[in-house]
């Protein structure tokens, strides 16, 4: 490996099997972080990394390049589903990837999840993603601080991500200049959920190789404890484009085979997802000689698939649909409430409160004022008001028009 470049993966400490994996190239380096029972999540995260590396070589401009990483992340999202389709009991799987690649003296960045690439610069530490988690929306949103998002009970829910979930995901990408002095990290979740962003920039501003600072990443979050697979990879970026190489770690360096996508599938329709509610990072169990003292394993991430985003949606707007009528049928009804009219109550005129209609039931008024005489007594003119009943916009007209009738 190029000495400007380190890519480490482990399994933590609670985790069964890794489902991490990664990809140090010369042009091209992606951390994946996959999700799914039954070895959803390695399959997942290998298929992506290695298809992903066919991209490890020389574009001739950002915008290819650019086009290139989404083209290739939209086929593996669409791979993913065919692989459910051959192999039904992988029905979930999903991947988050944080990828990007150097054209000259840029670096162009694909990303969709949560987990992270970031950039130190003279000393200074910058986040290049941004985290496609619920509790993230929050932040953005001002509901919640930084420091209340490290214990939020949905810290684990992803909103966007590769695989069995969602038709069409949406990629987010940018393109920053690769300065010669620089160092960025890619990494999982695993690194992040035990670090915090000062230990990490203390780590990356050490005057040491790529290799040992690597080294010294996992070990700090196994020393934290360790509760989900740990993958970490350093770049340090120079004045040339580095050696050709060809790097895999994490379940994208297993011998294991992955699984194939039966022939003639690829490029055809694949069926509906299977998830449309929230999809476990991982379903394997612990080991069964796992000791008390050990620690818990990382919550399990969620995400929200496009279908679940679109019920969501449709829930919320019925909400506020149902608020917008319950708030008119109250204003509409206090309204009815300041208007009086002559009518018949039985036999006798009367003045009655509201308007002379009836929903679904309901009348909307009622006898305010009643009175003695008999609607059949009345001349025809103020018959006709009574039967038609005529509307006030008070209560002093109204009682003014009856005791007109009524001669009082």
């Amino acid at each position: 490996m190029s000495p400007l470049v380190s890519a480490r993966s482990d399994v933590g400490r609670v985790r069964t099997s890794n489902q991490d994996s990664g990809y140090a190239g010369q042009f091209f380096f992606v951390v994946a972080d996959g999700m799914g029972g039954h070895a959803g999540g390695d399959v997942a995260s290998g298929i992506a990394v290695r298809d992903l590396a066919a991209l490890d070589r020389r574009f001739s401009s950002v915008a290819e390049a650019r086009a290139a990483l989404v083209a290739q992340l939209k086929t593996i999202n669409e791979k993913l589903s065919h692989v459910v389709d051959s192999n039904p009991e992988l029905a979930g799987l999903g991947t988050t990837v944080s990828g990007m690649v150097r054209v000259g003296d840029r670096f162009v960045v694909a990303h969709i999840g949560d987990s992270r690439i970031y950039r130190l610069s003279n000393g200074e530490l910058t986040q290049v993603t941004a985290d496609h988690t619920f509790v993230q929306q929050l932040i953005d949103a001002g509901r919640i601080t930084e420091a209340e998002a490290k214990d939020h009970p949905r810290r684990s829910v992803l909103m966007r991500v590769l695989g069995d979930v969602d038709d069409d995901p949406s990629i987010d990408t940018t393109d920053l200049p690769a300065i010669p002095g620089e160092r960025w990290l890619l990494c999982s979740d695993g690194l992040t959920g035990v670090l915090d962003d000062a230990n990490v920039r203390d780590m990356l501003a050490a005057d040491s190789a790529p290799e040992t600072v690597s080294a010294r990443l996992v070990d700090r979050a196994l020393n934290g404890g360790g509760p989900d697979n740990i993958t970490v990879i350093v770049v340090d970026v120079g004045g040339e484009d580095g050696e050709a190489r060809a790097d895999f770690v994490g379940s994208a360096a297993s011998k294991r085979k992955l699984p194939a996508v039966r022939t003639g599938e690829t490029g055809s329709s694949p069926r509906p997802k299977t998830r449309s509610v929230p999809v476990s990072t991982s379903e394997l169990p612990l080991p069964t000689n796992a000791s008390e003292s050990r620690p818990a394993a990382a919550p399990e991430r969620r995400v929200l698939s496009a279908r679940g985003r679109r019920r969501l949606r449709a829930g919320i707007i019925a909400v506020v649909v149902l608020a917008i009528l319950v708030v008119a049928a109250v204003w509409g009804y206090s309204w009815t409430q300041t208007r009086f009219y002559l009518g018949a109550n039985g036999p006798h005129v009367a003045v009655f409160q509201g308007i002379p209609v009836t929903l679904g039931g309901l009348a909307l008024s009622q006898v305010y004022l009643d009175s003695d005489v008999l609607v059949s007594s009345l001349p025809a003119y103020e018959r006709t008001q009574v039967t038609q009943s005529i509307s006030y916009d008070n209560v002093s007209d109204a009682v003014t028009a009856l005791n007109r009738i009524t001669g009082e």
